[in-house]
């Protein structure tokens, strides 16, 4: 696999679409022998099945678009997210401020050159960036930027978290004042990345201060060389910034960053930082009056296959219209700069390679809401399936009544939690070959931290759920919430109220799913 950093989510132009379409062609052909691209939940293009013979060629011309594989992997800040629609509000762009920030925490380019035979026209090391050091960072650092959107129908801006920024260790969200945004709230220690039978947790971001523009560039440096600095260098399962900030507290954290660029606000606690949007079907650029759409792409890859032929598709509308295109925090893309005029015949093409629909029926609700990271077999953390499993689970679901509920599944072949499945509000996460452990607590807004199935005797149930009774399971956790809920609840919130105690109860009652409960297991996940 050969993962290629998109701060922000692009844009890409149809030359650079079209470049690493063809190089998709030449090097990507899975045991099918079909090509494809893989978008992830950090807005990166990945090419998988790609044979190591290929692996510099591919490198060198993916340099000359523009677009590099530094920042993919490896001990240093990751991919910057940004909300991409937010490129076209005349109030606040997310998507610059990624560009501007990944550019800023991008490594140094020399290695990437001589190693790979880069032509120096083609890349360089800006001027102003972070201190790396030799040691690099203890760990992968992770940082995401929401947005805020005018909403015709109330009048009113609100608040977007696209980029689930709490997920994040840092996230920067954009505070309106009299019609401005001239400060951002930013939150520290999130992440969702756990390992098995170690001292290892998922976490939301919590708030960390208020910077002004000026300000924000240096803070976040900041906050980052504490990281460098405090993180565990010895053992790497507690080596993300989630785990100094669980050790040393938030108040020592703020005195680190003080002591590197002097006081700063603290946070609101009352900010709202918005639900997680997915930006689906058309959508207005404000600034410049041409057209957005938002596609599902199914887990995030594009192929020709089931979903119909979506790497044709993807092609012919870039070569065809005066468009770009731009790739989203949950595994969709945004075409971008549609004229109006071309509104309806853009459809009909879409139409034409079959979008919109899955072995010739509509995509439901819930197919769209939900996901799941690669997993087998083209992950090698991976226990099980994730993107084989997830299409047929939601299949089964269909058939069994449940396409119309707006609630999101999430699946992970691992407890790396690429998907964020412990945010959304049911999450399967890979405990072994076709085994799933249960998530629940989180919610389709992304605003909860979802966990294992634990009681108030620390036994935890249903770690090892085999592949063909998760349906079964999640349709029993479906019923439990249509025959209970509140008018307008939804089922994260649902949960919530309830608490997990009522839930244990309840599967523990019911005759289909009591057999699964009579099994318990030692917590996964410890904070000792």
């Amino acid at each position: 696999m050969v993962r290629i950093s998109i701060p922000g989510g692009g844009p890409f132009t149809r030359e650079q679409w079209r470049a690493f379409d063809e190089l998709a062609e030449q090097y990507t052909a899975n045991s099918e022998g079909k090509p494809s691209l893989r978008i992830t939940t950090r807005q990166n293009i990945q090419f998988h099945w790609v044979k190591k013979h290929a692996v510099i060629a591919l490198a060198q011309r993916i340099a000359e678009t523009g677009f590099y594989s530094l920042n993919g992997c490896g001990d240093n800040v990751r991919n910057v997210m940004g909300c991409p629609l937010s490129s076209y509000s005349p109030l606040y762009n997310a998507n610059s401020l990624a560009r501007r920030f990944g550019e800023y925490f991008r490594l140094d380019a020399e290695p990437h050159i001589q190693v790979f035979e880069i032509d120096r026209n083609y890349l360089r090391t800006p001027e102003e960036r972070f201190a790396y050091g030799d040691k690099l960072l203890n760990r992968k650092f992770k940082i995401a930027f929401s947005a805020i959107h005018f909403d015709e129908e109330s009048g009113h801006w609100v608040p977007d978290n696209c980029v689930e920024l709490r997920t994040n260790d840092i996230g920067v969200a954009p505070i309106l004042q009299n019609g401005q945004v001239e400060r951002f709230q930013v939150y520290i220690g999130g992440g969702q990345g756990e390992r098995n039978g170690k001292s290892t947790f998922s976490a939301l971001g919590e708030p960390f201060g208020i910077f002004s523009t000026d300000e924000l560039l240096k803070g976040l440096d900041a906050i980052v060389s504490v990281h460098r600095d405090w993180g565990d260098r010895q053992n790497r399962h507690w080596t993300r910034m989630k785990y100094v900030l669980f050790k040393q507290g938030m108040e020592w954290y703020r005195a680190q960053v003080r002591a590197r660029v002097g006081d700063f606000e603290l946070p609101d606690a009352n900010f709202d930082y918005g639900d997680r949007q997915l930006h689906h079907g058309w959508l207005k650029q404000p600034s410049n009056g041409l057209l957005a759409y938002g596609a599902f792409i199914e887990n995030g890859r594009i192929i020709d296959g089931r979903n119909g032929q979506l790497k044709s598709m993807v092609r012919h509308l870039m070569e065809t219209y005066p468009i770009r295109l731009m790739t989203t925090p949950n595994q969709d893309l945004l075409f971008v700069d549609i004229p109006p005029e071309a509104k309806e015949s853009f459809e009909a093409d879409m139409q034409q390679f079959g979008y919109g629909q899955r072995n010739g029926k509509l995509y439901s609700q819930l197919r769209v809401l939900s996901g799941a990271c690669v997993g087998l077999d083209t992950c090698r953390l991976a226990y099980t399936d994730s993107e084989n499993f997830e299409p047929y689970l939601i299949d089964e679901l269909e058939k069994r009544g449940w396409k119309d509920m707006a609630e999101s599944i999430g699946i992970t072949g691992c407890e790396r939690q690429c998907f964020r499945p412990a945010t959304k509000t049911i999450g399967w996460v890979g405990s072994g070959k076709d085994l799933y452990l249960l998530k629940l607590m989180g919610s389709e807004d992304a605003r909860n931290q979802g966990g294992p199935l634990i009681d108030s005797d620390s036994q935890m149930y249903l770690g090892q759920v085999p592949r063909k009774n998760v349906a079964d399971l999640t349709e029993a956790l479906f019923e439990f919430y249509v025959d209970n809920r509140r008018p307008n609840e939804s089922m994260g919130h649902f949960h919530q109220r309830v608490g997990m105690e009522t839930i244990i109860h309840h599967l523990k009652e019911n005759p289909q799913t009591a057999p699964f409960m009579e099994k318990t297991y030692e917590p996964l996940y410890v904070t000792k």
